[in-house]
């Protein structure tokens, strides 16, 4: 079976590190790729669309101007991967979950914004489910 590919955009090195560990005891085989700010996760996708290897799932962040170097929060890292790629299928994945930024998210065409506090475990279920849709 061929790896699914993840493309997890989020600004802060501990969370890439956690979801990374977090997908690889998924039960589907996951390659994941990183991107530490907002421009940095555009470029990464458009190189892996041009590498023939076009991202199954991204993850994105709302707040990705915090910790990292970037200037654009996730919403717009949305619309500008949706430019590329009308068919992205991106999900949020963020602590600001219930607020007006994760439905502009919504708005943008992030397909559903998930709880970072949900449980690893359902974290996982509820990828391996995104992943056998894709």
């Amino acid at each position: 079976m061929d790896k699914k590919i993840v493309l997890v955009i989020d600004d802060e090195e501990t969370m890439q590190d956690l979801i990374r560990r977090n997908l690889d005891l998924c039960k589907i085989p996951i390659a994941v790729y990183s991107a530490l700010s907002g421009e940095e996760g555009v470029e990464k996708y458009k190189e892996l669309m041009e590498k023939g290897r076009k991202p199954d799932l991204v993850l994105m962040d709302l707040n990705l101007t915090q910790w990292g170097k970037g200037e654009i929060d996730g919403v717009e890292a949305t619309k500008r991967i949706l430019e590329i790629d009308p068919e992205a299928n991106i999900y949020g994945y963020t602590a600001w979950f219930a607020t007006a930024w994760a439905d502009k998210l919504i708005e943008a065409g992030a397909k559903e914004v998930i709880e970072r506090t949900m449980l690893p475990s359902e974290f996982r279920k509820k990828i391996e489910e995104i992943l056998s849709q894709s």
